[in-house]
Formats: structure tokens, sequence, C-alpha cells
């Protein structure tokens, strides 16, 4: 926190105009910035910034994480304690293992030029499959837009479908799965 906690503070604040302002999600907000019950000590943060701009970022968090009554957000919507994410989220019951993260909030801002945005992209992942392997991960979980498959292609990344299309405040999502080791040559 003392070496990147104004960066921490701006990703939240970038969070809370995305989710929130941009999107009009049904998100918590506290003093500009957006975060949950998921932004605990458990999580991992990463964020993509040039010069202290951020230019996108992903909350990651093990699967096995608890806080009170919360694990993490597929898990905690397919046992019902989310009221805007369906409870058949997923074909089978959410994983609890060292080797399954889940990743959520997944960005890329405005400001990143159309040329560029691959490339940001391409970081974000990269990044997000090195964090996962460094902490004993072998696959990541994540609510993606519906259209992942044109963007995973381009990144060349391999998502297996997990569930059902379905909405959350008007996007068209669904849960994948991919392999760590898939994306990381």
């Amino acid at each position: 926190m003392t070496e990147y906690g104004g960066l921490l503070v701006k990703y939240l604040e970038v969070r809370k105009l995305i989710f929130l302002d941009q999107l009009g999600w049904h998100v918590s907000e506290s003093d500009g910035m957006e975060f949950d019950q998921y932004d605990t000590p458990y999580c991992r943060w990463i964020v993509i910034h040039q010069f202290g701009e951020v230019l996108g970022g992903v909350r990651m968090v093990p699967t096995t994480a608890k806080c009170g009554p919360f694990s993490y957000m597929i898990r905690d919507a397919q046992m019902g304690l989310l009221e805007d994410i369906p409870t058949d989220i997923l074909f089978f019951e959410a994983p609890v293992e060292h080797s399954v993260w889940e990743a959520t909030r997944f960005f890329i801002t405005d400001s990143v030029p159309a040329q560029q945005r691959q490339r940001v992209q391409s970081l974000l992942f990269l990044s997000m499959s090195e964090t996962a392997m460094d902490n004993g991960a072998t696959h990541v979980l994540g609510i993606v837009p519906a259209l992942w498959a044109r963007w995973a292609r381009r990144l060349g990344v391999n998502a297996t479908p997990i569930g059902a299309k379905f909405s959350i405040d008007g996007t068209a999502s669904q849960s994948v799965l991919f392999k760590v080791s898939d994306f990381i040559s």
C-alpha cells in the first residue's frame, strides 16, 4: 500500500467511472471509488498504467478465499448471495481449489487509442496469467461479455464457456474458464 496505494486509488476511481457511471451497474461506491466485498487482502489487483494513468485492470481472487459470508463472486452468485447475478451461472458446482482463481472487473479504459487496445489487452491477460501461475493456479474463471470469443481469438486466448449466457444490468455475459498455460508461452 505504501508503494502503490495512490495507483490503487486511481484504479478504484476508474472502476467507478466504468462500471457505475458508464455501464450503470448496481455496484458499491464510496468517495468516488468502486469497491466491494471481494476487494480483500486475498485479491490481487492488476493495473496497466502509463505514467500513473490507468489504462486497464482486473481483480483476481483465489477460489479458496473466504471473508465473512463471502468467498468469490461466481460462487456467491451460485449460492444465491448476490441478487443481480443468476444462481445458474455455471454448468457445475463452483470450484474451491487452489489451482483455480477468479478474474473480475476486467476493463480497458476509453482513453486507450484503438491502435493500442490489443496491446493493452494482451498485457493485461499476460499479467493476469503470470499472477495466477505465481500463486499456483492453472486455471482462471470469470464473467466476460458474451462477445468474448471474438476478442479471445485476437489475443490467442482459449476460453471455454462454463455457463449459459445471462444479463447483468443489460450487459450480455457468460462465465468462461481458461488454462493459464495456454496464454503464457
